[in-house]
């Protein structure tokens, strides 16, 4: 329940979602590593709502980094060194677990979050649960969210976690070349649903790469739709 879930921050607090890095993406992570020594300097709490990484086989890919991997391990340990840091698991990188977190020195986001802060209560979550109008997404997702199917994932060979990947990765694309855009949104009454049981006048996602503002009304409440 988001009651359970609620994070009482003070200060400043930034927000970041998407970010999707990988070995073929430097520009991505050098304008990404940049953004980090901004927020230290100028925050005090940073929250990245999930895919950080554009996917995430296991915390064992940290033990010998590739350098493009590295290099970000490093800047966001620098980051949470100086200003707290916040860590939430997307749809592609949903097996971030404690040893990453601890090698990074952050702390896990709750799903989803209700923050507390000095602007308000905000309502904070990756997006891709809101996405109610695609069942078999949502069906996907409760599969591979599963500890009892994610353990089983682990304990494979990396070579065949890899491999796995790159297939799930290919059949994702596959299908959502035959799914409208609608399809591939949040629905409206999931997150009508979600600022009446929260009660946040504020909820922020990221997940549809569909940066916006949005007005609404929920309950005779004015509330907004902050999209990363």
């Amino acid at each position: 329940p988001a009651s359970l879930n609620k994070l009482q921050l003070t200060g400043r607090v930034w927000v970041a979602s998407d970010i999707h890095l990988g070995p073929d993406a430097p520009a991505t992570a050098a304008a990404f590593h940049a953004f980090l020594e901004q927020a230290a300097q100028q925050t005090d709490t940073l929250i990245l709502a999930g895919d950080l990484f554009d996917a995430w086989i296991g915390d064992d890919l940290a033990l010998q980094p590739e350098p493009w991997l590295q290099a970000s391990l490093q800047a966001l340990q620098a980051t949470a060194a100086r200003i707290s840091l916040w860590v939430g698991r997307g749809n592609r990188d949903f097996l971030i677990g404690k040893q990453l977190l601890q090698q990074l020195g952050a702390r896990a986001l709750p799903e989803p979050a209700l923050l507390e802060t000095d602007a308000g209560l905000i309502l904070l979550a990756h997006g891709d649960e809101y996405c109610t109008a695609d069942p078999n997404y949502q069906r996907f997702r409760r599969i591979v969210r599963h500890a009892g199917v994610q353990s089983v994932y682990l304990a494979l060979p990396l070579r065949a976690r890899l491999g796995i990947a790159a297939w799930a990765r290919r059949r994702s694309m596959h299908s959502n070349q035959y799914k409208t855009a609608e399809i591939m949104d949040v629905e409206p009454a999931a997150i009508e649903q979600a600022l009446h049981d929260s009660q946040a006048p504020l909820l922020i996602h990221g997940h549809t790469h569909r940066p916006a503002r949005h007005a609404m009304s929920v309950d005779g409440r004015s509330c907004e739709r902050l999209v990363l």
